[in-house]
């Protein structure tokens, strides 16, 4: 019997299927992977914002976990929005006691607007107990900056945040900064136990079809992970396919806000 590549999204749902859960799940699809799901919270939202949100209980988020877990080998994790301390704290703890699996954590703290989503005793718990589970984070600027402390606009800033981060615990660091004024999107890769800094660069398209981005490249960066790439390859390739579903989505209108990235630009990769 074949077995698949199996990568776990643990995150929000979004009932406008564009971020969150059915994001990363469209994405693992797409690239060839089954996608498993434990739902920390679901929200009411479309393409001009978010409605409502209503938090799982973390005792059924737990159950979800270990459910999951009990039947299921799992080859790599992507963990979203961990809406409160004592999410951040439960899963921490959970995954602490299934090492050897490549977690990638989108540490969704910061709004587009800039405005905070997350208390700060949230943000300590994600750093204190979720960092040192994971393998990669993928803050945006926005979010290395909360997370850090610094302001940072400049390159050298990022490179140094991407050390600072990799000090409070996390191996490895993809600081995203395509929220920068430029016409590049650059991302500065930190590899942690390299001291090596990778610059990621693409064109930016113009577009308001960019809702689920960062949800999307993590779990890409996850997928590609679940198959045995290395990760400075996964974050490559899961770039590539980010990029070119932007490109596709881009000539289309869903709703009347911000529409979603074409996960499925190309069949061919599953």
């Amino acid at each position: 019997m074949k077995r698949y590549h199996t990568a776990l999204t643990i995150a929000g749902s979004d009932s406008g299927g564009g971020a969150g859960i059915q994001a990363d799940l469209k994405t693992m699809t797409s690239l060839g992977v089954y996608g498993l799901s434990v739902i920390t919270s679901v929200t009411a939202q479309n393409t001009q914002g978010v409605q409502g949100i209503h938090p799982v209980p973390v005792s059924f988020i737990e159950t979800q976990l270990q459910s999951v877990f009990d039947d299921i080998e799992i080859n790599a994790i992507k963990i979203g929005m961990l809406h409160s301390r004592e999410v951040a704290e439960r899963v921490g703890t959970f995954l602490q006691k299934h090492p050897g699996i490549p977690v990638v954590l989108d540490p969704v703290m910061v709004a587009t607007s800039g405005d905070i989503l997350l208390q700060q005793d949230a943000i300590d718990a994600i750093r204190r107990q979720v960092f040192p589970v994971t393998e990669l984070i993928t803050p945006n600027i926005h979010e290395a900056r909360v997370l850090t402390g610094q302001d940072l606009h400049t390159e050298a800033s990022i490179r140094d945040a991407g050390r600072q981060l990799h000090h409070m615990g996390a191996r490895n660091v993809l600081i995203k900064g395509g929220d920068i004024e430029s016409t590049q999107a650059q991302d500065i890769l930190y590899l942690g136990t390299e001291d090596r800094h990778i610059v990621l660069n693409s064109p930016k398209i113009e577009t308001r079809n960019l809702h689920g981005t960062g949800c999307s490249l993590s779990s890409a960066i996850a997928a590609y992970l679940s198959q045995g790439q290395p990760l400075e390859a996964a974050v490559r390739n899961a770039k590539e396919y980010i990029q070119q579903a932007i490109q596709s989505g881009a000539a289309f209108q869903l709703g009347r806000g911000h529409g979603p990235i074409h996960h499925m630009w190309d069949q061919s990769h599953s």
